[in-house]
């Protein structure tokens, strides 16, 4: 069974209560993602290694209720870091989890750190 849309809540850095410890950071592909289970949550993970940054949001694309993302082609436009989605190419923005073509919900992202060569995900619950 896939969780809901609204099984995910946006978190920003902020908001986190909780960091997770997903995996050391050499379990995650240079310029790719990986997807992590949290609770009833899949987190997809990206090391988006040309900026020299890390990226969380729901793996679960709104538009055909797959879980995807993770396996998405990240990129960025006007410095502005970005997922599209393997099945339809929709674009989620990593920052902020807006649709950037099209009219579909939003995206659900979540903080990341590194600490000790480790991935943590914070999450507001």
């Amino acid at each position: 069974m896939i969780p809901g849309l609204n099984t995910y809540i946006a978190t920003t850095e902020n908001e986190a209560t909780f960091w997770f410890k997903a995996a050391p950071v050499s379990k995650f592909p240079k310029d790719g993602g990986a997807c992590v289970k949290y609770k009833d949550k899949q987190i997809a993970v990206f090391n988006f290694t040309r900026k020299g940054e890390w990226y969380a949001c729901q793996n679960l694309c709104p538009h055909k209720m797959e879980m995807v993302l993770s396996r998405g082609m990240i990129g960025e436009e006007e410095g502005h870091a970005k997922v599209a989605c393997p099945l339809h190419k929709n674009i989620f923005s990593l920052k902020t989890g807006e649709n950037l073509n099209g009219t579909l919900e939003g995206i659900a992202t979540y903080p990341v750190k590194i600490e000790n060569d480790f991935v943590y995900i914070g999450f507001s619950e």
